[in-house]
Formats: structure tokens, C-alpha cells, sequence
């Protein structure tokens, strides 16, 4: 339906090198011959009569696994095992039942429903939206944590999004959720770019929730016209980590030092750490960057 209402020709060949071939077909495999073997035959077929330059009509193919009910039976209206999402949506709202269907697994493998689990995703969208109302009007500024949790946040959804691990994208949600939430408590507040990149984020799973905080954070055009937000490497980064000291391979002490210390500032600062503890011949200093200091002795 790229170009329906054209009465010139099937499609015009402007809207179909901009959208077609399509991204990626998602679909059951019970839709093997009904969708995707006409559809591959009929675009073969317009391929060969030259009204498209591409024989396959999907770039990429994605089976999604199945819903089932109990004991892992396909669910169907003869066997009466249909679940309806009617008052689900009653009681937690759409955003809730959408979210906990991607939260139930991996989305490839079938799941038995059990709609016990909605709780707490139910649970997580309300933290979140006390989470954005609380800190809207803060004006905080933002500090050198908030812009780490703010990049790394963009980094793990997105890396989860592309690899099609939608549970794990919820579960992230809800890991940054915590943290913001701590972040809050800690400094008094969170920054806006921080709350609006993730509504931004959380917007393609939880639209009904996003276009409200959109709004609520000051913006009069849909959360759906942004550009996906994009991190930054350097920002993510720690300035100092904890490093375990250890003697013979037992760790004797754990020490804080900057992200990228030397390996003779890094071996200079264990041996400090643990100076009462050398009491015999060093053989051999170890630093394995951002894991471990270890000192050899005799």
C-alpha cells in the first residue's frame, strides 16, 4: 500500500525505491504459503513484467513464536482456551498488555500466557510515570551521571531493539528505571534531556504512556516525530573503577583508580594498597586492564 491511490500505475517508482522492498516481514510460520509465497510470487511476477526492480518482497523474514494457552496448547475458539484482552486492558491499560507481551520470553519462542506477570510491568510503567511527573519541573542541570545512565541507557536499548531481544529491552527499561529513580534521590532530581530521551526510547513499546509524558514535559508535537537518540562512547564511560588487588592470585584489597590508568600507575597504586601485606621477593606484576592488579611473590 506504499502508493493506493495512484490511477496512473501500480506504484509510482519514486515511493517504491524509498520504501520497498519492505524491512522485515514478522508473521507466524502458519502464514508460510497464504502471505508469504504469494506475495513472493506476485512480486517475482512484477518484477519480470518490469513494474519493480526486486524480486523478493522482504528484505528479512522473522518468525515470531506462538501464545499458547495451558500446557502449551495453540489457542483456538473450538477448544475454547482464547484469552481475551478486554479486561486486561480494563483494569492495567493497553500500554501494560502490550509491554507484557513482549516481556513474556524471547519472541521467536512460544509462551504459555499467564497473566500474573502484567503486575509488574504494570507496576514499572506507574514508577516510571511518578518517576517523570516528580522530576519535570526541577530544572535540574544535568551532571556527569546522569548524562553516563542517559548515553548508556540509548546504547542497551538500541543494541537490544536491533538484535530483536524485545524481553530483554523491557527488562532494560525497568534496570534504568531503578537507577533513575536512585539517581533522583541522590542529586536531587533528574535533567530533562535525560527524561525525554527515555520517554523517546519507550515510546515505540508503551505509545499511549509516551505521548502523555511528551506532552507533560513541555512539548506540543507527538513524541513520534524525534529521531531516535544515538550515545555517545566517550560519555558512557566510567572515570574511575574498582579493581581487585590481589597477591599469588588471592584478592587482599579492592581499589578505586581512573578508568584509564597505566599499567605502572595501576601497579604503583595496588602495591600501595597492600604494602603491609608484601613481605616477601616480587617475581611478577600483573595488570589486566579494568580487571585485576596482581603482585607474585615468593
Amino acid at each position: 500500500y506504499v502508493d493506493s491511490h495512484n490511477n496512473e500505475e501500480l506504484v509510482s517508482k519514486e515511493k517504491a525505491d524509498k520504501l520497498l522492498p519492505v524491512d522485515m516481514y514478522i508473521g507466524g510460520v502458519e502464514h508460510a504459503v497464504l502471505h508469504l509465497l504469494y506475495s513472493r510470487f506476485y512480486t517475482k511476477f512484477l518484477n519480470d513484467i518490469g513494474v519493480v526492480d526486486f524480486d523478493e518482497p522482504f528484505t528479512k523474514l522473522f518468525n515470531q513464536g506462538m501464545i499458547t494457552g495451558k500446557n502449551g496448547i495453540k489457542m483456538s475458539k473450538s477448544k475454547g482456551n482464547v484469552v481475551s484482552p478486554d479486561d486486561l486492558v480494563s483494569d492495567y491499560g493497553c500500554d501494560s498488555l502490550r509491554m507484557y507481551e513482549l516481556f513474556v520470553g524471547p519472541p521467536e519462542l512460544d509462551a504459555e500466557w499467564d497473566d500474573r506477570g502484567i503486575d509488574g510491568v504494570y507496576r514499572f510503567i506507574n514508577r516510571f510515570w511518578n518517576l517523570v511527573m516528580d522530576n519535570k519541573d526541577k530544572k535540574v542541570a544535568a551532571s556527569k551521571e546522569m548524562i553516563k545512565i542517559r548515553h548508556r541507557m540509548v546504547h542497551d536499548i538500541t543494541q537490544r531493539l536491533e538484535s530483536f531481544n524485545l524481553n530483554t529491552v523491557i527488562s532494560g527499561f525497568m534496570e534504568y528505571n531503578n537507577k533513575m529513580i536512585e539517581l533522583a534521590k541522590k542529586e536531587g532530581g533528574i535533567d530533562q534531556e535525560t527524561l525525554e530521551t527515555a520517554v523517546i526510547l519507550l515510546s515505540p513499546f508503551a505509545p499511549h504512556l509516551s505521548e502523555e509524558l511528551w506532552e507533560q514535559l513541555g512539548n506540543s508535537d507527538s513524541v513520534f516525530k524525534n529521531q531516535w537518540p544515538e550515545h555517545d562512547e566517550d560519555a558512557m564511560k566510567d572515570d574511575e573503577i574498582e579493581v581487585p588487588v590481589q597477591i599469588n592470585g588471592k584478592t587482599k584489597a579492592v581499589i578505586s583508580v581512573p578508568a584509564e590508568i597505566s599499567k605502572e600507575d595501576a601497579i604503583a597504586a595496588g602495591k600501595e594498597a597492600i604494602a603491609d601485606k608484601l613481605t616477601g621477593t616480587i617475581v611478577k606484576e600483573i595488570y589486566v586492564p579494568k580487571k585485576i592488579i596482581n603482585i607474585v611473590q615468593k
